[in-house]
């Protein structure tokens, strides 16, 4: 069965210097029901691709001028284009599968071809374009669906913050003491619920390439210090012992712990570090090092909580990844530390994990140095 019988004629752009050939395969191919456009030279190709992309490309290795591996590697360099796979065409011993393979095309036939060979990878090739066609919609609707999700839930959990505190600070009448801590319950729910909305736009962001980061120099020292003064008081609260680690800085004759970052998108990865070590940990503290070497800055959260298993931390830092013991399932959506990750790594850095099950967990975080 033909592609011609499916909803749409595939379009096949023929690319071939010698014009019997190019006859050849149109005639060919029509018969099938396929629309063929001709041209005679890589230049000319890379036109019609920008202008009008083509389904599939019957490309010859050798011509003239620009060759055919010259035209593969411009055409699957270009960002701007959907995926086009692309059929090399070649005479025997005239060049290499391993070349125009490395190029980037998708399949490989020799002169002269048997027809029924060259009809079934064209068959083949259509497929796969089929598949990878809707696995580009898939994503695009999902991403879609995230965005359109996250905007539209927003709106509501802001308007019920807003009438939560509104209620708690009594402007509506007096609050019956037994009601205070259901708001208040409700409040902090609802806040909690916002926070999840919020990553997980964040994490569409990253992955769809639409977050842009206001790259600066920031110092590290300055944004740890500022977050472990806020998250300070839930520390308190759990009487554990929350402190800042710099004694490898201050021996050294420059102390400087710059990157070159985001400040608010690393703030975001220190305050999520350093919440869920408080969060896990009932009892002892949570100490946050900071030191340097000759290329980077590490920042270390070490807790002593209750530790993560071996097989929880291969997949830790996946999205709505928790672990498996009940105690990492108390609140959160999993998204935060796969949040974390793409920050750190759209940094250049990398974050990391050593943990032991009732021994606490250190979490490493490693970003490019920049000098002050």
């Amino acid at each position: 069965m033909s592609f011609a019988k499916s909803d749409q004629v595939a379009r096949i752009l023929a690319v071939d210097d010698i014009q019997d050939n190019l006859i050849i395969i149109e005639t060919l191919l029509e018969s099938e029901g396929y629309k063929i456009d001709l041209v005679s030279n890589g230049e000319t190709a890379l036109k019609k691709v920008l202008q009008s992309p083509p389904d599939l490309i019957l490309l010859d290795v050798m011509m003239p001028g620009m060759d055919g591996y010259e035209v593969t590697r411009r055409i699957k360099s270009n960002s701007d284009l959907n995926y086009i796979p692309i059929l090399l065409i070649t005479a025997f011993d005239e060049s290499s599968v391993v070349e125009g393979l490395d190029a980037g095309a998708d399949d490989f036939i020799r002169k002269p071809f048997n027809t029924d060979e060259l009809l079934a990878r064209v068959r083949s090739l259509l497929r796969l374009k089929r598949s990878m066609d809707e696995q580009q919609k898939m994503t695009e609707q999902r991403e879609d669906f995230v965005s359109r999700l996250t905007h539209d839930l927003r709106t509501p959990l802001v308007a019920a913050d807003r009438m939560l505190a509104l209620f708690q600070q009594e402007v509506f009448g007096a609050i019956p003491p037994d009601m205070k801590e259901p708001i208040a319950v409700m409040i902090r729910s609802n806040q909690n619920l916002m926070q999840m909305v919020n990553t997980l736009l964040e994490v569409y962001r990253f992955e769809a390439g639409k977050k842009t980061l206001n790259l600066a120099k920031c110092n590290l020292t300055e944004i740890v210090r500022e977050v472990i003064d806020e998250l300070n008081p839930i520390a308190i609260d759990k009487n554990l012992n929350l402190q800042l680690n710099t004694h490898q800085l201050n021996q050294l004759e420059n102390p400087g712990a710059i990157v070159l970052g985001d400040r608010l998108e690393l703030r975001r990865v220190f305050n999520n570090l350093i919440a869920n070590a408080i969060k896990f940990t009932d009892t002892g503290g949570v100490e946050v090092s900071i030191s340097t070497d000759k290329n980077a800055i590490m920042i270390a959260v070490a807790d002593t909580g209750y530790g993560i298993a071996a097989d929880d931390q291969e997949t830790i830092f996946e999205r709505f990844r928790q672990g498996k013991n009940s105690k990492h399932n108390r609140a959160g959506s999993g998204l935060g530390l796969h949040l974390s990750k793409i920050i750190v790594e759209a940094h250049g850095g990398k974050v990391e994990l050593c943990s032991e099950l009732g021994k606490g967990s250190v979490f490493t975080i490693k970003l490019p140095k920049v000098n002050e």
